[in-house]
């Protein structure tokens, strides 16, 4: 794949982050996307950074723009721009985190295999999937206030204004309970789509379920449109997506700093 491919991708991220957005202010090299709604989400209360901005600005940045919130994150969606402003951000106490950008073209890689006899994966209202996502949420999270888990919950509905098609995917069992989840962004005119947060339900593991939510997602991609998503390079389902015809073409770096540190 080539570099043009991960210059779609930061530009399809940055367009989703700024559209799903309440608020959005332009700044040097991205810009603030706010949504005061969900305050407990860093995901929607952020420094999206896609340019090549001065490392040492960005603390101060960061700060004036997110110092009402009781998180800071900064994520760079360019590998080289996230390196180099790394020894500045860790430095005034940011955590650094990275993900892979895995990437595929939906007809030139082998098809993904489903259990022959599983139920498929079919869209789904966020209502439908609200009840499985917060308790799932909730086992991964028992210390946590209900209204931050339910925020968590909730901010998925933001994400129905970031792309031009937004489904949420969801495999049921044989008791109509939702088992496995998936989001799936794509704009069409441009052949590409994300795969976001293939989630089973830990009462759901070992069923095939995730491969039947991937190619199904698949199936709902541009014909040899490029699809991609994120994957932690430390944890397995980087592999698991591997063996199923996506390939590393890149990093993001993601920063991250609470109240008090």
């Amino acid at each position: 794949m080539a570099v043009a491919d991960l210059q779609r991708i930061v530009a399809f991220r940055l367009s989703f982050a700024r559209r799903q957005a309440a608020v959005v202010t332009e700044v040097p090299g991205g810009a603030v996307v706010l949504d005061e709604e969900y305050a407990a989400s860093y995901e929607h209360n952020q420094l999206v950074i896609d340019g090549t901005p001065d490392p040492a600005a960005l603390p101060a940045l960061a700060e004036s723009a997110l110092g009402h919130l009781d998180h800071r994150q900064i994520t760079v969606l360019d590998d080289s721009t996230g390196t180099d402003c790394a020894p500045v951000l860790t430095a005034a106490g940011y955590a650094h985190v990275s993900q892979l950008v895995m990437a595929r073209y939906g007809s030139a890689a082998a098809p993904v295999s489903v259990p022959a006899a599983g139920p498929p994966a079919q869209s789904v209202a966020f209502a439908e999937l609200r009840p499985a996502l917060f308790n799932q949420l909730r086992r991964w999270m028992p210390q946590e206030e209900d209204a931050v888990v339910g925020q968590l919950a909730d901010r998925r509905t933001a994400r129905l204004r970031g792309a031009e098609q937004v489904r949420f995917l969801a495999v049921r069992d044989e008791h109509g309970t939702v088992g496995a989840w998936a989001d799936f962004y794509c704009d069409a005119a441009q052949g590409i789509a994300q795969i976001e947060d293939v989630v089973t339900a830990d009462t759901h593991v070992r069923r095939g379920y995730a491969d039947t939510l991937l190619a199904t997602a698949l199936g709902c991609a541009p014909d040899s449109g490029l699809v991609f998503l994120l994957a932690d390079p430390d944890d397995w389902p980087r592999t698991w997506y591997g063996r199923r015809g996506f390939k590393q073409i890149g990093r993001v770096h993601v920063f991250t700093r609470t109240q008090g540190t």
